[in-house]
């Protein structure tokens, strides 16, 4: 049977572009002979719907794409597509995270999700009711074994405990499948295509069948889809693999005896298509898709953004050069009286290497104007980080001054070290519809800089080598309040990814006071990251939606249980 894997970037609810976007591919599979095409999860509508999907006319839209792409089929070819189904039980909650088997211009089987995801990003049950049993459904003489998404994630290798009792993919081979479709829609974090690839592999070697995956590319919020869509032999060896972080159509034949007689017949690679080769260029690719889909997705063109001449505010303005083309960059400096030359110089050459738009916009005199009008009630106080916080707030006003005027989106430019402990100004640098590299790491954002700089200088050299700082008041340096950058990430690593113990890090080496002194900064800063700009989920656990913390809690008790343990040893 020959088959296709439509890799495609949905827009969540966007009906008629997503079901042009399907129909082409339909098209395209039919000229190159397909019998079968395989879309991704929930591809009716785009994922993830979160609350949306508690819409009914939203429900009944997404029913009628599926009658229209069931009317593109016929005895010759099928297609695989998720959508949302309603529960038509009177018990459970009112819909299905489905997939539907369309053949002869109608619906010819149906599956459901059955294990549905609560971690990290994902809250299903909140909206779905799992599926009861996994029926093999019949395709031209051959059953298949369809899954969605988490229905493949049951083996316990890949969790710390045992987190489902059922395994959907070994239900549909006793159930006599002789092929196993997964449709998915899982966002990427570093390392999870060689974790998924590894996942599919031993499904397909366990069961002895080939194994069709097809995930969603692009960008919706803050989550990126990678794609690397596959199909493994039953020796657990790639066959075909779809491009990351694009759209891809791949079209596969697979041996008929094994298909039809269960012998384990396999072919030899067909397609592999480049993928990225490093940590860093995956890093990239995902923020250049993040950052393209949530502006173009929001109905904009334009972006501007703060440029300082430090790392972080480069590093942005190049990730948006490469997602949007530079004309359609801005940057803006805005120099104090506390500005260095320098750092000007930086950020101008900065914009001459991208070939971005430059505008120079001073506030000191705006600066000095808010410290008139205030002097009466700051009368006898000392200046503090009130002042720093000004200036900062008046770069933001600036910039959301010039996104209304001109109909640019504004990039906030903080990375994850700074939005962790709070080392940024409500209101001031953490203005924006979207902040990039939020869920990157200080040591990142110079590893990825100097990545992008391999073939020759885009960002500065002086930029990525100067001691940080936010020039806010007189010889200021990130490290006058805190810990070196490499110490303060893998403090963070450790409380907020892994949610290792005080004890736990002071056990690999790490001074237990700064370690008090970094995670008493995140958790008093859970106000400000709840008023923060969305960020481009990269890691396996991100400030925002895949962490919710309260922001009224006395996390200073678990420090002090920790203090005393150290002074008892």
């Amino acid at each position: 049977m020959r088959i296709a894997l439509a890799q495609l970037n949905y827009t969540i609810a966007a009906f008629e572009s997503n079901y042009r976007k399907i129909e082409e591919a339909a098209a395209q599979a039919r000229k190159e002979g397909a019998e079968l095409m395989v879309l991704s999860e929930l591809s009716a509508l785009g994922y993830p719907l979160i609350d949306l999907v508690e819409r009914k006319d939203l429900v009944e839209k997404n029913l009628r794409i599926l009658d229209r792409v069931a009317a593109l089929t016929d005895e010759n070819f099928g297609i695989l597509i998720g959508f949302v189904e309603k529960n038509r039980r009177d018990e459970g909650k009112a819909l299905h995270n489905a997939a539907a088997l369309l053949w002869k211009g109608q619906i010819v089987g149906t599956v459901r999700k059955i294990l549905l995801p609560t971690y990290d990003v994902f809250d299903e049950a909140r909206y779905f009711e799992p599926g009861k049993v996994n029926p093999v459904l019949e395709f031209k003489g051959i059953p298949l074994g369809v899954s969605i998404c988490e229905d493949a994630w049951s083996d316990p290798r890949l969790w710390d405990r045992k987190l489902y009792r059922r395994d959907p993919v070994r239900e549909s081979v006793d159930a006599g499948a002789r092929l196993l479709i997964n449709l998915s829609a899982s966002p990427f974090n570093l390392g999870k295509a060689e974790q998924r690839r590894e996942m599919v592999f031993r499904h397909a070697r366990k069961s002895g069948l080939y194994f069709v995956y097809v995930n969603q590319a692009g960008a919706n919020d803050e989550l990126v889809f990678d794609g690397h869509s596959m199909v493994v032999d039953p020796r657990g060896e790639l066959v075909v693999r779809a491009r990351d972080f694009a759209e891809d159509l791949l079209v596969c034949d697979l041996p008929d005896q094994a298909l039809r007689q269960g012998k384990r017949v396999v072919t030899g690679p067909l397609t592999i298509r480049e993928v990225a080769s490093s940590e860093e260029e995956q890093i990239f690719r995902a923020l250049v898709v993040g950052l393209r889909d949530y502006v173009r997705k929001s109905g904009f063109a334009k972006v501007v953004l703060g440029l300082s001449g430090g790392i972080d505010s480069a590093l942005v303005a190049t990730l948006a050069a490469a997602a949007l083309g530079s004309e359609n960059v801005l940057g803006v400096a805005m120099p104090t009286r506390y500005s260095s030359r320098g750092s000007l110089e930086d950020a101008l050459a900065l914009a001459e290497n991208l070939g971005i738009c430059w505008e120079e916009i001073p506030i000191d005199d705006m600066f000095q104007k808010v410290l008139d009008g205030l002097a009466p009630v700051f009368s006898g106080l000392e200046a503090d980080v009130t002042e720093e916080n000004i200036q900062a707030r008046l770069r933001g006003m600036v910039l959301m001054a010039l996104s209304n005027k001109l109909g640019s989106l504004v990039l906030a430019t903080g990375n994850k070290s700074e939005l962790g402990v709070g080392y940024c100004t409500l209101y001031g640098d953490m203005c924006g519809a979207l902040a990039p590299i939020s869920d990157l790491p200080k040591t990142w954002v110079y590893r990825l800089s100097r990545w992008i700089n391999r073939e020759g200088e885009l960002i500065p050299e002086n930029t990525i080598t100067k001691p940080p700082s936010a020039e806010l008041r007189p010889d200021q340096r990130d490290q006058d309040s805190l810990p070196p950058y490499e110490v303060l990430d893998r403090i963070l690593e450790g409380w907020v990814v892994e949610r290792r113990s005080v004890d736990e890090l002071v056990a690999e080496g790490l001074d237990r006071d700064a370690i008090l002194q970094i995670v008493t900064l995140i958790d008093r800063a859970e106000y400000k990251r709840r008023q923060a700009a969305p960020a481009i989920k990269i890691s396996a656990r991100a400030f925002g939606i895949g962490r919710r913390y309260p922001i009224v809690a006395d996390y200073s008790s678990l420090h002090e249980i920790q203090k005393s343990k150290g002074r008892e040893t």
